[in-house]
């Protein structure tokens, strides 16, 4: 299975990464190896973590609070938004009706 980061999904791991590691040197690599394990979880399982909206799915990372927004079509995962599970819920849900224009 192919793995797509929808840009504004990309963004916030840039800048997750950024702040990471602004706050201890080499902890946005551990945050991108975390984020990591959990997308090589996602392609091996992509229908095992639970749907948290119709054909939308959450992946929760081990250590970070963060977790992936995912849906997944034919055979590419698409990933929403990486969500900081302590911020506004559901903040990303636009992003879902503007991808089909």
């Amino acid at each position: 299975m192919k793995i797509r980061f929808l840009k504004p999904a990309q963004s916030e791991v840039d800048d997750a990464v950024v702040w990471y590691d602004s706050q201890s040197f080499g902890l946005g690599t551990q945050f991108l190896d975390d984020l990591d394990r959990a997308v090589r979880r996602i392609v091996s399982y992509p229908l095992s973590c639970p749907e948290i909206e119709p054909n939308l799915r959450r992946c929760l990372l081990s250590r970070f609070p963060y977790g992936l927004i995912y849906g997944v079509d034919a055979d590419t995962i698409i990933v929403v938004a990486v969500s900081h599970l302590h911020r506004e819920p559901r903040y990303w849900i636009n992003r879902i009706l503007n991808e089909g224009k």
